[in-house]
Formats: C-alpha cells, sequence, structure tokens
C-alpha cells in the first residue's frame, strides 16, 4: 500500500511540474495522459485564473487514471493467480474422482452402486469442464466473430460446468430418497424398486442439469469487446431476480428439506431398530 500511494503521489507531482505555464509563451505544457484532456477543456488563450482551474481539473484526471490502472493491473494478477489456483484443484479432484471410479469399476461396485457411481461421473466432468475452462481463460483469447461467439457459449460462459454441478446436486437426492426407501421402506423398496428407475434417474440428472444449465445461460450470454459475459443480459430485471428466486428454491431450499426428511427419518429408524436389538438381547440374557 505504502508502495501505490509513492506512485501515485509521484505522478501527480509530475502531472503539476508538466502544467506549469512557460514564461516565455503564457501557455501550459502539456503531455502524456493530459494531452486529449487539455484539447478539449484548455483554451490557450485565457487568463492566468482559468489556466490554473485547468490545472487542477489535469490533477484530478491524472490521480483517477493512475489509480484505474493499477487497479486493472492488480485486479488482472489476482484473477491470473485464482485461476492458476482453480485449475491445480481441478487436477488433484481429477486425479482422486479417477482413482474412486477405478477402484468401483474394479471392485465391481458400479452396478450396485450405480446412484453413487454416477456421482462420482458428474463430479469428475465437472473437475474436467471447468480445468479447461479455466485454461482457455488463462489462454487471454480475444473473442470475437463466430468462432469468438461460439467459444463463449460452449467454453467460457460456464454453462457444461454448471450443468454438471446441477446433475450431481440432483444425483445428491436422489441417493438420499433411495437410502431412505431402502431402510425405512425396505420391504417395499425390494418389491417395488427395479434397476430400471435407478437408470432412469441417472439419465435425468444428466439430461436436466445439462439442459436447464442451456437454458439459463446461453440466452442470457454475449461477447462484448471481446469478452464472454455469462448470466448478464436478461431481459428485464424482474426477470433476473424470478431466475435468482427459481434458482434458490429448487437448488437450496427443495434440495436441503429433502436432505433434512431422509436422513432425520434414517436417524430415527435406526435408533428405533437398535433399541429393538437392545430389548431383545436383553431378553435373551434374562432366558
Amino acid at each position: 500500500m505504502g508502495i501505490l500511494y509513492i506512485k501515485k503521489f509521484w505522478c501527480v507531482c509530475v502531472c503539476v511540474c508538466e502544467t506549469i505555464p512557460d514564461r516565455t509563451s503564457n501557455r501550459p505544457t502539456i503531455t502524456g495522459v493530459e494531452l486529449h484532456v487539455s484539447q478539449m477543456t484548455m483554451n490557450t488563450e485565457q487568463d492566468s485564473a482559468f489556466e490554473d482551474s485547468t490545472t487542477t481539473t489535469l490533477i484530478e484526471v491524472a490521480q483517477q487514471t493512475v489509480g484505474n490502472n493499477i487497479t486493472s493491473l492488480s485486479s488482472h494478477g489476482a484473477s491470473f493467480y485464482f485461476q492458476c489456483t482453480v485449475l491445480v484443484v481441478t487436477v488433484v479432484g481429477l486425479a482422486a474422482k479417477g482413482m474412486v471410479l477405478y477402484a468401483m469399476v474394479a471392485s465391481k461396485q458400479h452396478k450396485k452402486r450405480a446412484l453413487i457411481f454416477n456421482q462420482n461421473v458428474l463430479d469428475l466432468a465437472q473437475c474436467l469442464f471447468l480445468g479447461v475452462q479455466c485454461s482457455v481463460r488463462l489462454s487471454n483469447i480475444y473473442l470475437d466473430g463466430t468462432t469468438g461467439y461460439w467459444l463463449c457459449m460452449l467454453l467460457f460462459n460456464d454453462c457444461f460446468n454448471w450443468g454438471a454441478y446441477l446433475g450431481s446436486v440432483i444425483n445428491l437426492a436422489a441417493i438420499s430418497i433411495e437410502r431412505y426407501l431402502h431402510i425405512v421402506h425396505h420391504v417395499w423398496a425390494k418389491k417395488n424398486l427395479h434397476n430400471w428407475m435407478i437408470y432412469s434417474t441417472i439419465a435425468f440428472t444428466w439430461i436436466a442439469g445439462i439442459g436447464i444449465a442451456i437454458a439459463a445461460i446461453i440466452p442470457t450470454s454475449a461477447v462484448v469487446n471481446g469478452v464472454c459475459f455469462a448470466r448478464w443480459f436478461f431481459e428485464s430485471p424482474a426477470a433476473q431476480k424470478a431466475f435468482g428466486i427459481w434458482n434458490f428454491l429448487s437448488f437450496y431450499v427443495i434440495i436441503l428439506s429433502i436432505f433434512a426428511f431422509c436422513y432425520g427419518r434414517i436417524l430415527m429408524a435406526i435408533r428405533r431398530q437398535a433399541k429393538v436389538m437392545a430389548v431383545t438381547k436383553n431378553a435373551r440374557g434374562l432366558i
């Protein structure tokens, strides 16, 4: 912070020195950042009072310009390091999820635990899409024309990454419901819960996740001055607010409610079974 203030003070001093009137021509010397401002705001034939006010304006412009440049550079550096950190995390996530999937396939648990296997596949896909997105952003590609538009729609705007995330959230809810049925309603689940239902749920998680992401992101994304902006351009503020409320209710409130209900009932059933087993054990001990 001290270096930042020193740079600003130095630039202000340079601007003040450069705008001191020349004794021979009664005209201020203007260079650098101040040239385009002075051409519009400064008349070379004005008196000294007007000349002083113009000098103050130039100092303010110089301060704002230097501050904006330094802020832009610092924010760009922070974004670069953040993208690098996310890329490292995605690589670690890819390796971890790859090992989990390999272990499940090697032990032949991917068929018995289809929803859990699908959860790991969705997490792997999310890490993959996020890694590709960070790599493309680090390359600092200027988006232009049709190619830039499709790069924005497919890679830069979080479409597939967010779709995999939504699919994983839906799949977590499906896992909770499946465990609830198997533990709390074991007899019903054994008779009525078939494999085709599980596989249909797996397909639904992928279709719903990617479909919702495409419908929500692509119409609200655009390329502006070579930069991709995702979920920025809604039809109206009311539409943006409605989307935010729907997203919060669908993927936070409802999902958390399913978790609370299913695992709460599972915990109650486990405690009930534990009490029954304790009573049975005590009865056998008395006999």
